[in-house]
């Protein structure tokens, strides 16, 4: 049996985007748009009576520096659809299956990106700038991010000593200290938990993006300034650092980011956790010239070989799934009966990630 479903479909220009204030202080023109295909490939076990999965897809709620073509599969899946997670509008793919036999999938989205900036160094403070309602709540905290106790604790602790006054010099005295302090751990599972107030409380401070990020994102909420992750996957090949990048097989490229809100501004990408990656894979310090150029290169840009899938927090994929609450969704997720598979074991999951240019009538493989 196959079926095919499409989610969306919107123009191919390039000049196609938002152009409401929240992206005024972005780079919107005159700039490289990229096409890529994200293709899944799932073929799960024939074991058990029931098996179900859930892909996270493109970000559809397109941006100044993404948008989503649309999305399309095929397989021998019973049921099988589009939807959004629950209580969002990001878009997600579920599968079922019941019965033995072949459980296959192929799910395949077109997506264009371009480099994403932000020009912070004539901003003005607004000291009367009210947060817009909608805004509000990524001050709120998370099942593995509160901000009280020590995370609040540490966030006042380092505004107090960099003499941080204006929202963005305190997150930039945030993103400092995380550089200055975490390390990236490449022995991590995945990309880590997020737990940040297991990293203060035991001063544990490594890991991967999820981590390192979320430090990020809940410091900063502490201070009263509005945070998000973004989550997503690398695409291609990185012209900022040969470890940025992936393409091809990109099945362990998940990669998250975070932004924080400037009144006039809008959302300010950074990405504190690939400068620590950088330090760790070179063996470099702090301090050595070539992380200092990418301390200011990380600070406002996000260099778009990468994609977003949504900046969904503890979310549940369906009232009976087995997983409870999820802290974040950025890998595939299946579960046959009773059984939860390993998301971040693609080959025992069975399930592959591939990437590909699309370079006129053609592709890069």
């Amino acid at each position: 049996m196959k079926r095919r479903d499409f989610i969306k479909m919107v123009s191919a220009s390039p000049l196609v985007f938002p152009t409401t204030s929240l992206f005024s202080a972005q780079q919107t023109s005159l700039q490289q748009w990229n096409s890529y295909r994200l293709t899944y490939q799932v073929d799960l076990p024939a074991m058990g009576k029931k098996a179900r999965i859930w892909l996270p897809l493109p970000d559809t709620n397109d941006t100044a520096f993404q948008f989503t073509q649309g999305s399309v599969w095929n397989g021998n899946a019973k049921k099988a659809e589009f939807s959004h997670i629950n209580g969002t509008t990001f878009p997600v793919f579920t599968a079922e299956w019941h019965g033995s036999g072949p459980r296959s999938v192929t799910v395949n989205s077109i997506i264009k990106t371009t480099d994403r900036s932000t020009d912070l160094k004539n901003h003005v403070t607004n000291g009367k700038a009210i947060t817009p309602s909608h805004i509000k709540r990524f001050l709120h905290p998370a099942k593995k991010m509160p901000l009280d106790g020590i995370v609040r604790k540490t966030a006042v602790s380092i505004i107090q000593n960099a003499g941080a006054r204006t929202a963005l010099e305190q997150a930039r005295a945030i993103f400092d200290w995380i550089i200055d302090n975490t390390r990236h751990d490449e022995t991590v599972p995945g990309r880590g938990k997020g737990d940040i107030e297991f990293m203060l409380s035991n001063n544990m401070l490594s890991g991967k993006c999820a981590d390192l990020n979320s430090l990020f994102v809940g410091l900063t909420r502490a201070m009263g300034i509005p945070a998000r992750h973004q989550y997503g996957i690398r695409l291609n090949e990185s012209k900022v650092h040969a470890s940025l990048g992936s393409f091809g097989d990109i099945s362990k490229a998940q990669h998250c980011r975070a932004e924080f809100y400037l009144h006039d501004l809008g959302w300010i990408p950074v990405d504190p956790a690939d400068v620590c990656e950088v330090i760790q894979k070179e063996n470099l310090l702090p301090n050595h010239p070539k992380i200092t150029s990418l301390r200011e290169n990380l600070f406002g840009f996000w260099e778009m070989n990468w994609l977003t899938f949504n900046h969904a927090e503890d979310i549940t994929l369906s009232r009976d799934s087995i997983a409870g609450t999820l802290p974040f969704f950025m890998f595939p997720h299946a579960e046959i009966d009773d059984l939860l598979l390993d998301s971040l074991d693609p080959v025992k999951f069975s399930y592959k990630i591939t990437s590909a240019e699309l370079i006129g009538t053609g592709a890069r493989f």
